[in-house]
Protein backbone atom coordinates (compact mmCIF):
# COMPACT_ATOMS: atom_id res chain seq x y z
CA UNK A 1 0.00 0.00 0.00
CA UNK A 2 2.93 2.52 1.01
CA UNK A 3 4.12 2.72 -2.42
CA UNK A 4 0.71 3.32 -4.91
CA UNK A 5 0.64 6.96 -5.72
CA UNK A 6 -2.20 8.59 -6.49
CA UNK A 7 -3.14 9.03 -10.29
CA UNK A 8 -5.04 11.95 -11.37
CA UNK A 9 -6.75 13.57 -14.46
CA UNK A 10 -6.82 17.23 -14.31
CA UNK A 11 -9.90 19.40 -15.56
CA UNK A 12 -9.66 22.37 -18.01
CA UNK A 13 -9.83 24.61 -15.09
CA UNK A 14 -6.56 22.35 -13.76
CA UNK A 15 -8.10 20.83 -10.72
CA UNK A 16 -6.89 17.42 -9.70
CA UNK A 17 -9.42 15.03 -9.81
CA UNK A 18 -8.47 11.02 -8.31
CA UNK A 19 -8.62 8.53 -10.98
CA UNK A 20 -9.65 5.68 -8.26
CA UNK A 21 -12.45 8.39 -6.49
CA UNK A 22 -13.62 10.00 -8.76
CA UNK A 23 -13.34 13.00 -7.00
CA UNK A 24 -11.41 15.93 -6.93
CA UNK A 25 -9.06 16.96 -4.43
CA UNK A 26 -10.42 20.46 -3.38
CA UNK A 27 -13.16 22.10 -3.90
CA UNK A 28 -13.94 23.44 -7.26
CA UNK A 29 -15.27 26.29 -6.27
CA UNK A 30 -12.47 28.19 -4.18
CA UNK A 31 -10.24 25.24 -2.01
CA UNK A 32 -8.36 27.60 0.18
CA UNK A 33 -11.27 29.16 1.03
CA UNK A 34 -13.06 26.19 1.57
CA UNK A 35 -10.22 24.75 3.78
CA UNK A 36 -10.48 27.91 5.92
CA UNK A 37 -14.16 27.75 6.55
CA UNK A 38 -13.85 23.69 7.74
CA UNK A 39 -10.50 23.48 8.44
CA UNK A 40 -9.54 26.42 10.64
CA UNK A 41 -12.91 28.06 11.28
CA UNK A 42 -14.24 23.83 12.08
CA UNK A 43 -11.75 23.73 15.03
CA UNK A 44 -11.55 27.16 16.12
CA UNK A 45 -8.08 28.13 14.56
CA UNK A 46 -6.07 30.30 14.56
CA UNK A 47 -7.28 31.14 17.91
CA UNK A 48 -6.40 28.22 19.53
CA UNK A 49 -3.01 27.76 17.99
CA UNK A 50 -0.17 27.72 21.07
CA UNK A 51 3.19 26.39 21.19
CA UNK A 52 3.27 22.41 21.31
CA UNK A 53 0.01 22.31 18.85
CA UNK A 54 -0.25 19.44 16.99
CA UNK A 55 -2.46 19.01 14.16
CA UNK A 56 -3.33 15.64 11.98
CA UNK A 57 -4.92 14.74 9.22
CA UNK A 58 -6.96 11.74 7.27
CA UNK A 59 -6.14 12.17 3.79
CA UNK A 60 -2.74 14.71 2.82
CA UNK A 61 -3.61 15.21 -1.00
CA UNK A 62 -1.98 18.57 -2.81
CA UNK A 63 -0.97 19.39 0.98
CA UNK A 64 -3.20 22.46 0.45
CA UNK A 65 -4.78 21.74 4.18
CA UNK A 66 -1.19 21.89 5.78
CA UNK A 67 0.05 24.94 3.66
CA UNK A 68 -3.01 26.91 5.15
CA UNK A 69 -2.76 25.85 8.50
CA UNK A 70 1.62 26.65 8.49
CA UNK A 71 0.44 29.74 6.91
CA UNK A 72 -1.90 31.00 9.53
CA UNK A 73 0.55 29.70 12.18
CA UNK A 74 3.09 31.91 10.75
CA UNK A 75 0.80 34.90 10.86
CA UNK A 76 -0.38 34.64 14.23
CA UNK A 77 3.03 35.46 14.84
CA UNK A 78 3.82 31.47 16.09
CA UNK A 79 7.80 30.85 16.14
CA UNK A 80 7.85 27.10 17.72
CA UNK A 81 7.37 24.35 15.22
CA UNK A 82 3.49 23.67 14.41
CA UNK A 83 3.60 19.85 14.44
CA UNK A 84 1.51 18.31 11.23
CA UNK A 85 1.06 14.70 10.94
CA UNK A 86 -1.37 13.37 8.19
CA UNK A 87 -2.15 9.85 6.91
CA UNK A 88 -2.37 9.11 3.21
CA UNK A 89 -3.10 5.89 1.63
CA UNK A 90 -1.90 6.95 -2.24
CA UNK A 91 0.48 10.12 -1.97
CA UNK A 92 0.71 12.93 -4.94
CA UNK A 93 3.95 12.79 -6.90
CA UNK A 94 5.70 15.96 -6.31
CA UNK A 95 5.33 17.29 -9.77
CA UNK A 96 1.63 17.00 -9.48
CA UNK A 97 1.51 18.17 -5.99
CA UNK A 98 3.82 21.33 -7.22
CA UNK A 99 1.25 21.89 -10.67
CA UNK A 100 -2.17 22.16 -7.84
CA UNK A 101 -0.76 24.36 -5.56
CA UNK A 102 0.37 26.96 -7.88
CA UNK A 103 -3.56 27.28 -8.07
CA UNK A 104 -3.13 29.59 -4.91
CA UNK A 105 -0.18 31.98 -5.27
CA UNK A 106 -1.47 33.40 -1.77
CA UNK A 107 0.18 30.82 -0.19
CA UNK A 108 3.19 30.54 -2.60
CA UNK A 109 6.16 31.64 -0.64
CA UNK A 110 4.84 28.84 2.33
CA UNK A 111 4.45 25.92 -0.92
CA UNK A 112 7.98 26.77 -2.06
CA UNK A 113 9.67 26.43 1.38
CA UNK A 114 7.62 22.98 1.22
CA UNK A 115 8.34 22.10 -1.82
CA UNK A 116 12.03 22.87 -1.95
CA UNK A 117 12.61 20.14 0.49
CA UNK A 118 9.36 17.74 0.54
CA UNK A 119 10.67 14.20 -0.49
CA UNK A 120 8.08 12.32 1.38
CA UNK A 121 8.00 11.06 4.98
CA UNK A 122 9.18 13.60 7.57
CA UNK A 123 10.07 17.57 6.96
CA UNK A 124 11.34 19.99 9.49
CA UNK A 125 10.73 23.47 7.75
CA UNK A 126 11.49 25.14 11.40
CA UNK A 127 7.98 26.15 12.31
CA UNK A 128 6.42 23.03 10.88
CA UNK A 129 7.17 19.54 11.62
CA UNK A 130 5.60 17.64 9.08
CA UNK A 131 4.75 14.05 8.96
CA UNK A 132 3.01 11.61 6.20
CA UNK A 133 2.54 8.39 7.27
CA UNK A 134 1.79 6.52 4.02
CA UNK A 135 -0.55 3.23 3.93
CA UNK A 136 -4.05 2.84 5.24
CA UNK A 137 -4.93 4.77 7.76
CA UNK A 138 -6.68 1.46 9.21
CA UNK A 139 -3.48 0.01 9.36
CA UNK A 140 -1.47 2.77 10.60
CA UNK A 141 -3.15 5.27 13.21
CA UNK A 142 -3.90 2.24 15.49
CA UNK A 143 -0.11 2.03 15.85
CA UNK A 144 0.76 5.65 16.05
CA UNK A 145 1.66 6.97 19.75
CA UNK A 146 0.49 10.62 19.61
CA UNK A 147 -2.56 12.33 20.13
CA UNK A 148 -3.75 15.55 18.31
CA UNK A 149 -5.38 18.79 19.64
CA UNK A 150 -7.25 19.14 16.13
CA UNK A 151 -8.00 17.05 13.82
CA UNK A 152 -8.81 17.57 9.45
CA UNK A 153 -11.13 14.71 8.46
CA UNK A 154 -10.50 15.11 4.45
CA UNK A 155 -10.99 11.79 2.91
CA UNK A 156 -12.41 11.60 -0.04
CA UNK A 157 -16.15 11.78 -0.56
CA UNK A 158 -17.83 9.18 2.15
CA UNK A 159 -19.69 7.75 -0.75
CA UNK A 160 -16.63 7.12 -2.91
CA UNK A 161 -13.84 6.18 0.10
CA UNK A 162 -16.09 4.55 2.86
CA UNK A 163 -12.92 3.09 4.28
CA UNK A 164 -11.97 6.32 5.56
CA UNK A 165 -15.17 7.24 8.20
CA UNK A 166 -15.83 3.95 9.08
CA UNK A 167 -17.12 4.05 12.84
CA UNK A 168 -13.69 1.89 13.82
CA UNK A 169 -11.75 4.87 11.95
CA UNK A 170 -13.20 7.77 13.87
CA UNK A 171 -12.76 5.44 17.17
CA UNK A 172 -9.15 5.72 16.43
CA UNK A 173 -9.38 9.73 15.97
CA UNK A 174 -11.25 10.21 18.94
CA UNK A 175 -8.53 7.67 20.92
CA UNK A 176 -5.85 9.77 19.39
CA UNK A 177 -7.33 13.37 20.09
CA UNK A 178 -6.33 15.09 23.46
CA UNK A 179 -8.84 15.96 25.67
CA UNK A 180 -11.02 18.75 24.20
CA UNK A 181 -9.71 18.46 21.39
CA UNK A 182 -11.82 18.89 18.29
CA UNK A 183 -12.27 17.58 14.48
CA UNK A 184 -13.74 19.07 11.39
CA UNK A 185 -14.62 18.14 8.11
CA UNK A 186 -16.80 18.89 5.08
CA UNK A 187 -19.32 16.04 5.25
CA UNK A 188 -23.02 16.16 6.84
CA UNK A 189 -23.16 12.33 5.93
CA UNK A 190 -25.84 11.36 9.04
CA UNK A 191 -23.14 7.82 9.88
CA UNK A 192 -19.98 9.66 10.06
CA UNK A 193 -21.43 11.74 12.50
CA UNK A 194 -22.86 9.12 14.69
CA UNK A 195 -19.18 7.24 14.47
CA UNK A 196 -17.98 10.51 15.58
CA UNK A 197 -20.72 10.62 18.56
CA UNK A 198 -20.20 6.59 19.48
CA UNK A 199 -16.68 7.29 19.62
CA UNK A 200 -17.04 9.96 22.28
CA UNK A 201 -17.29 13.42 20.54
CA UNK A 202 -19.93 16.51 20.72
CA UNK A 203 -21.14 16.87 17.17
CA UNK A 204 -22.60 19.63 15.88
CA UNK A 205 -23.79 20.40 12.48
CA UNK A 206 -22.45 23.69 11.00
CA UNK A 207 -22.75 25.43 7.87
CA UNK A 208 -21.08 24.37 5.20
CA UNK A 209 -19.01 25.99 2.42
CA UNK A 210 -20.74 27.03 -0.67
CA UNK A 211 -22.87 24.62 -2.41
CA UNK A 212 -22.48 22.38 0.98
CA UNK A 213 -24.99 23.15 2.99
CA UNK A 214 -24.41 21.47 6.36
CA UNK A 215 -20.11 20.09 7.46
CA UNK A 216 -19.35 18.81 10.83
CA UNK A 217 -17.66 20.22 13.62
CA UNK A 218 -16.86 18.15 16.76
CA UNK A 219 -15.61 18.57 20.42
CA UNK A 220 -13.89 15.38 22.49
CA UNK A 221 -15.54 15.17 25.77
Amino acid sequence: MANQRAELTWTEDQIPVSDRFDDPYYSLQNGLEETRHVFLAGNDLPARFAPGFHIAELGFGTGLNMLTAWSEWEKAGQTTPLTFTSFEAFPMEPGDMARALAAFPELASWSGRFLDQWQGGRCDLGTLHLEVVEGDARQTLPVWKAEADAWFLDGFSPAKNPELWGADLMQQVADHTAHGGSAATYTAAGFVRRGLEDAGFTVTRTPGYGRKRHMTRAVRK
